[in-house]
């Protein structure tokens, strides 16, 4: 009994350990997978940064050359023309927010400036590269508030060739900063030098990256220490800089050659460590399930060895009770055949149950469509009847064309809503969202009817064609118009207004006059909802379903709080006659 024992702790020890390096390698696989999703946007969020810097720089640099041809800097002998000047540099400075403007002779000396200020820029590397009849740039800390500034010299050439000076734009670089100071991740750029200049986290400011070394060390003051480790062909350091910057962060860089600096982006590891934790532990969870399961199974199995070993040692002697036990067994048997039996019948209820209640759903909808066009058909047919006992059979023709017409509206009804009951996947084709907006306006018209909903929506004439798949657009629109109503079901006056703009991409706005949205942020998000807790109206997946579709599109879609009230949600649709289409649907 004893070594039996001993046998089961060896085989549990070692199915744990199997269970914990099954979790740790699924963990691990989630972790890299998480770690890719995030690389790819981090380095869209640093491309974005880069590329809102490198066009504010672009502008400031264009001054510089605008205005080394301003006629008003081509003779400054007098006084009187150098006031002039300096009155234009000041106007042009206050209008494009720029630090200052000078103009500087050949010899570096500043002849006008829109501050006012004097002094000589012989020795400044960018005037140095105006003088040799290029575009000079430079930066540094400068003036008594070490104030961070970025200057773009641009040569000022005399009528024979030759340079007689250059015009110096000086920018506040904390100006620079100021539109997207606070981001989410911590971004920054990093000159020649390996100095931080330019950041959306202020206490990273003139840092300096160590060649060889990860992370960055201060300027003065103890250096924190930062390790790094290759994940997945990425590179995740681990440091402890500010209450700001992420402990676990992905480091992507990225050079801007046009500026000469190299943009660098921190993004927090903390969604792909919980992704990670959390597969790991439903690996481990499925394993340790499985495992009991078979632990008992084992167990209900070795009683039954050791019980029919025992029966067979006594069965000369004990013959009554063994087919009194098999008796038993017979009818343990019959009873388990007869309550599998009874749980199939109760799952196939249950499932008709559903099936039913999804009808019975379903049915209220359909009669509320087709009740209306059946009610027409009937009294325009009793109407026909009577203009032909009337002998006008003119008459009798216009009705039998409006039962015509009635049908083919009961029959595009139908058509629209056992499409979208079916859910059918189509590929992508041209579709006229105007005909998608229409069949959900059908489908919900006798919800907003029901629900006193204005609807304000008047379709364009020609078809509007964009890449997508019909049934998967209608989805959308249906999910939106719903939300839209139940949002405004606890006031009096409800309405939607949907309207299309038609441009490189095309645009459906639809806006309600609800109480708008509470967490823009998180309205895609699946399973976030406004409805309380246990209400049967929904799982919040209808918007996080429909961001999903319009992006399998190409598009894009958008839920902002409107001016004046009420929420507002853009979809963006590629048009079918852009570059992008190729050929026509069959």
């Amino acid at each position: 009994m004893s070594d039996l024992t001993e046998e089961n702790r060896a085989g549990v020890a070692i199915f744990l350990a199997v269970v914990a390096l099954l979790a740790a390698l699924a963990g691990q696989l989630g972790y890299r997978q998480a770690v890719d999703q995030l690389a790819r946007r981090g380095m869209s969020d640093m491309a974005l940064a880069a590329d809102s810097l490198t066009s504010q720089m672009q502008t400031y640099r264009e001054l510089a050359v605008l205005m080394a041809d301003h006629p008003v800097l081509e003779d400054l002998d007098s006084p009187a023309a150098r006031a002039a000047a300096q009155e234009v540099l000041r106007t042009v400075a206050d209008k494009t927010s720029a630090l200052d403007l000078v103009f500087a002779d050949a010899g570096g000396a500043i002849v006008v400036s829109a501050s006012g200020a004097g002094g000589d820029l012989a020795t400044a590397a960018d005037f140095r590269r105006a003088m040799q009849g290029a575009l000079g740039d430079a930066h540094g800390r400068r003036g008594r508030e070490a104030r961070r500034e970025w200057s773009f010299a641009a040569p000022v050439f005399a009528p024979g060739g030759r340079i007689r000076g250059a015009v110096v734009v000086t920018v506040d670089v904390d100006d620079l900063e100021e539109d997207w100071r606070g981001g989410r991740a911590p971004v920054y750029f990093v000159d020649a030098d390996g100095m931080v200049f330019i950041t959306n986290r202020s206490e990273l400011l003139f840092w300096e990256q160590v060649p060889g070394t990860p992370g960055l060390q201060p300027p003065n003051g103890p250096v924190p220490q930062t390790r790094a480790r290759d994940v997945g062909g990425h590179e995740v350091w681990r440091m402890g800089w500010s209450p700001y910057v992420p402990r676990h962060a992905l480091h992507l860089a990225q050079p801007l050659p046009v500026i000469g600096l190299t943009a660098n982006i921190l993004v927090d590891l903390a969604p792909a460590r919980r992704l990670a934790l959390t597969q790991g532990a439903a690996v481990a969870a499925i394993c340790l399930a499985f495992g009991l399961m078979l632990k008992l199974a084992t167990e209900r199995r070795r009683a039954l060895a050791l019980a029919n070993a025992k029966l067979e040692t006594r069965v000369a002697a004990r013959t009554r009770a063994l087919t009194q036990a098999n008796a038993r067994l017979r009818r343990e048997v019959a009873e388990r055949e007869e309550a599998e039996a009874a749980l199939k019948r109760a799952q196939a209820e249950l499932i008709q149950a559903g099936k039913l209640s999804a009808l019975g759903q379903m049915s209220a909808g359909i009669s509320h469509e087709l009740n209306q066009p059946l009610m027409a058909i009937r009294q325009f047919a009793e109407n026909g009847a009577a203009f032909l006992d009337r002998d006008r059979p003119d008459m009798a023709r216009g009705n039998l064309d409006k039962i015509s017409a009635l049908a083919q509206r009961a029959a595009r009804i139908i058509r629209n809503l056992r499409a979208f009951a079916r859910n059918e996947s189509e590929p992508m084709s041209r579709v006229d969202v105007v005909q998608v907006i229409n069949a959900a306006v059908e489908m919900t018209e006798a919800r907003l009817t029901r629900d006193a909903v204005r609807l304000d929506w008047t379709p364009p004439q020609a078809p509007v064609p964009v890449r997508g798949g019909e049934v998967r657009l209608v989805q959308v629109f249906v999910n939106l118009i719903t939300n839209a109503a139940d949002a405004m079901m606890a006031q009096e006056d409800r309405a939607i207004a949907i309207t299309l703009e038609q441009g490189a991409r095309i645009s459906v706005r639809l806006r309600d006059i609800g109480p708008g949205i509470a967490d823009p942020d998180r309205i895609f998000e699946p399973f976030y909802t406004t409805r309380e807790v246990g209400s049967d109206e929904g799982l919040g997946l209808g918007l996080s379903i429909s961001y999903g579709l319009v992006q399998s599109f190409g598009g894009d879609i958008r839920g902002a709080n409107a001016d004046g009230g009420g929420a507002v949600f853009t979809v963006e649709l590629e048009s079918w006659d852009e570059p992008g289409a190729t050929g026509e649907a069959a």
